[in-house]
């Protein structure tokens, strides 16, 4: 439960050392309250008051962590039932399942297929995390095998899915390293898998037919000393799945239940007959409210556009997407190209360097830090003046670059083309069209 300011106070130092960055201790501990602050600004708060606070501090979702290294995945840290009250922290997690009968050449091209699937947006690199290793036929050295094969072969981490004790052990033992998620604890096996996960130090997800099921397994799990937990309610069918998801976050949030205060994990792949529909169903957990998402392959067709999905829901709604400010290349430019400056609004980015790659004119594309905005905003807003462009586009080095010395201007800003002109002497500003659609024709006339 949240501590009230005056609560987070009581167990401050009181020293009033200014050096959190605010006047008081007082300010400070609202601060922490509001979420405004983090507790490690406070250099001299005790040992025991740091564990209260931060258990206090800690989300009403768990966020559990897979893998090791630079690929390292996060899942829960979740605090908003809705993304527009705040924001959602980590992104939902894409899995492929790999079977434990597969020949090992098999194993090796479906990673060699599955690593190069990395797709560029806004300047982020888009890409699966997950590869699930399943026992098919209880082989514990075959699937001992194809989970090695995968966590030193591949970039993926790994979930181990067996509800085998024994030929989990096997699992561990060959890829424990790479920090798996092991899948699934049930009734049944609650005490091993539980030993399991407790002995290597390893996330252990939870299958229960029902809630109320898992509420039993996972009081059992954390009195083990168990903390990482992922939820599988169980469900395989859309709408009692997606029932059980949002049911679970709720209780989490707004009921404050912490035995279900856990990541959830969803399978498509066992849900549909074909990846089409199953990319569907992930849709859904995707918005509502899979931490990790299993797909029986994955494919570009299914993956981007979940992908991107995964973006757009997953990006601070109080911060807008941006590209970065600087100098792109459409089409291998030359000294001769047109060059063109517009805002780093993502999608005035995406849609503006689209339709000058298909107007097949190679062009120098100038993006200018707008904080985010469209041009018309952010001209209207002061950030896309005539004198901050011009001395944008004389400090970009695009002149060292082109021969000529015309700049095109988006047809909405085309009241600073004055100041632009008187910012850089000697050069030509042309404004372009209002809508990008129109920038095919612009260009090809020229």
């Amino acid at each position: 439960m949240a501590l009230t300011g005056m609560q987070i106070f009581k167990l401050l130092p009181k020293t009033n050392c200014k050096e959190c960055g605010v006047p008081t201790c007082l300010a400070f501990a609202m601060n922490l309250a509001s979420g405004k602050a983090e507790l490690d600004a406070c250099p001299y708060v005790s040992d025991e008051a740091r564990a209260q606070l931060e258990e206090a501090a800690a989300p009403p979702i768990r966020q559990v962590v897979i893998g090791k290294g630079v690929r390292t995945a996060k899942t829960g840290g979740e605090t908003v039932l809705y993304r527009h009250e705040k924001t959602f922290y980590n992104p939902t997690l894409f899995a492929g399942v790999i079977a434990s009968d597969l020949p090992v050449a098999d194993v090796e091209a479906k990673l060699k297929i599955w690593n190069a699937l990395q797709f560029e947006r806004v300047g982020l690199n888009l890409r699966p995390e997950l590869a699930a290793v399943k026992d098919v036929n209880g082989d514990k050295d075959a699937f001992a095998a194809v989970a090695k094969l995968v966590a030193e072969k591949s970039e993926f981490n790994v979930i181990l899915m067996s509800e085998d004790a024994e030929v989990m052990a096997a699992g561990i033992a060959a890829c424990g390293f790479k920090n798996p998620l092991i899948y699934a604890a049930t009734e049944a096996n609650a005490d091993a898998f539980g030993k399991l996960a407790a002995d290597n130090n390893l996330p252990l997800a939870v299958k229960s037919d029902s809630v109320d099921g898992l509420v039993a397994l996972t009081n059992k799990l954390t009195a083990m000393g168990l903390k990482d937990l992922v939820l599988d309610p169980g469900s395989r069918e859309l709408k009692p799945a997606l029932q059980d998801l949002v049911g679970l976050r709720r209780a989490a949030l707004k009921a404050g239940n912490r035995a279900l205060g856990f990541p959830t994990i969803a399978f498509p792949c066992e849900m549909a007959s074909n990846l089409d529909m199953e990319a569907l169903i992930a849709g859904t957990y995707v918005a509502k409210y899979g931490g990790i998402v299993v797909l029986s392959d994955l494919t570009t067709e299914v993956l981007f556009p979940l992908l991107l999905m995964r973006l757009n829901i997953y990006t601070d709604p109080q911060r807008p997407m941006v590209v970065s400010e600087g100098i792109y290349e459409i089409g291998n430019p030359d000294e001769n190209s047109p060059v063109l400056v517009t805002t780093n609004f993502a999608l005035t980015y995406f849609i503006v360097s689209g339709e000058v790659e298909a107007s097949k004119v190679p062009a120098w594309l100038l993006i200018k830090d707008s904080e985010g905005l469209s041009v018309l905003t952010a001209w209207a807003a002061g950030k896309f003046s005539g004198d901050d462009v011009g001395l944008f586009i004389k400090k970009s080095g695009i002149m060292d670059k082109v021969k000529h010395s015309e700049i095109i201007i988006p047809g909405y800003a085309a009241a600073i083309v004055a100041d632009v002109e008187e910012e850089l002497p000697g050069c030509t500003v042309t404004v372009g069209p209002r809508e990008a659609a129109h920038l095919p024709g612009f260009l090809k006339a020229r």
